[in-house]
């Protein structure tokens, strides 16, 4: 039987866990001090992902105007493959899409499995970012999901250039 993904938002008194997910699951982890600025921040988004009591995943959304942008989605590298990005990323999207939310991210262009994941819920490749990633310069797939990539179209997304 495959236990219940609780979502929740993310505390202060959950950091010792996200950082351990943090380093378990990036070669550069953010920082403490980068999670803690992300929380305090009255217009991001924050979520927790619990497995049995456990947190296995967090996410990090950050609003620029009118835009959101995920900047950290990481399940525990065991808990994977297992519902737990999903159940976050459908979360985020109850709390924020109004039918005309914008939201953007930049995901490795070598992790299939997150971009078919981000594919599934709507987002679309809208151009790289080159060298993008520091710890070994490969560029990012950045991503869009709008009401036009929900109807199919890109005409509402901003050029960020070609691969």
């Amino acid at each position: 039987m495959n236990p219940i993904i609780q979502i929740r938002r993310l505390t202060y008194s959950d950091l010792p866990q996200v950082i351990a997910v943090e380093r378990r699951s990036f070669p550069t982890p953010w920082s403490l001090a980068m999670f803690v600025l992300e929380l305090s921040k009255p217009s991001g988004v924050c979520l927790a992902a619990l497995r049995d009591g456990e947190l296995v995943g967090y996410l990090i959304c950050s609003r620029y105007d009118t835009v959101w942008h995920v900047m950290n989605v990481s399940v525990d590298p065991s808990k994977r493959r297992l519902g737990v990005a999903s159940a976050l990323i459908a979360r985020l999207l109850e709390r924020v899409d109004d039918g005309r939310a914008h939201l953007t991210l930049e995901v490795r262009p070598s992790n299939g499995g997150a971009i078919a994941l981000y594919e599934r819920f709507g987002f679309r490749s809208a151009g790289r970012r080159r060298r993008y990633y520091q710890d070994n310069g490969e560029d990012a797939l950045v991503m869009w999901r709008t009401p036009a990539t929900l109807d199919g179209r890109m005409d509402d997304i901003p050029n960020v250039g070609t691969a």
